[in-house]
């Protein structure tokens, strides 16, 4: 059986980083017993520049994309419905605030080395869509380890050593030098991207030509 690498670039911050994960989840389970698959998720900041502080979401979004607050708030009623059909946990998708996520993207990376990637980052993101949690929070990060397994001392040592941010700054800027633009970006085997939250039909669509192609 012929083995797909996706590695995610994405944010802890993006909702549609969360959805195109559960897409990506039935794709896979649709293809069970045709194709096999190693995930690992990579490092891309929506805010890098944000302050300590924060900014309330609709607010931020209103300001970056010039919307009003009524028609930012419908969006984001759309997506805690769409995100629920899913399974995610949204609840609080509307009270969060925008935070630069850098901690998170290390944490990330050194969970990645004890085989717990994908459980962290799925537990960052109920984290903070689900409970409203900061994400540039060391207790939240720490709270989120310890929730999937992982050491909370040892994840705070890595936190306070400032362990794996050159990796983080080099990987954001491989991916940029890439044309990673946005999130979420599905790079297949190191050479196809799809970009996007695509629906599980394409990524099927998408995963067996490139399984064929390889084959070629």
């Amino acid at each position: 059986m012929k083995t797909l690498q996706i590695d995610i670039v994405s944010d802890v911050a993006c909702p549609w980083c969360a959805i195109g994960y559960k897409r990506l989840e039935q794709a896979m389970a649709e293809l069970d017993g045709e194709l096999a698959f190693k995930i690992e998720w990579k490092a891309f900041r929506l805010n890098p520049d944000m302050p300590p502080e924060g900014e309330p979401i609709l607010e931020h979004l209103c300001n970056k994309y010039g919307q009003s607050a009524a028609d930012t708030r419908a969006a984001q009623t759309n997506l805690m419905t769409l995100a629920a059909g899913l399974g995610l946990n949204f609840n609080k998708a509307q009270e969060r605030r925008a935070q630069d996520t850098f901690d998170a993207h290390r944490l990330l990376m050194w969970a990645r080395d004890q085989g717990k990637q994908t459980e962290l980052k799925l537990a960052l993101f109920d984290s903070y869509f689900g409970h409203a949690r900061n994400p540039a929070d060391r207790e939240v990060l720490r709270d989120a380890a310890e929730s999937v397994g992982l050491s909370g001392e040892a994840a705070a040592e890595v936190l306070a050593s400032g362990q794996f941010a050159d990796e983080v700054v080099a990987e954001e800027r491989l991916y940029k030098q890439a044309g990673v633009s946005g999130v979420p970006a599905f790079i297949v085997n190191g050479r196809y991207m799809i970009a996007g939250a695509q629906e599980p039909a394409t990524l099927v669509e998408a995963f067996r030509e490139i399984a064929s192609e390889a084959a070629d």
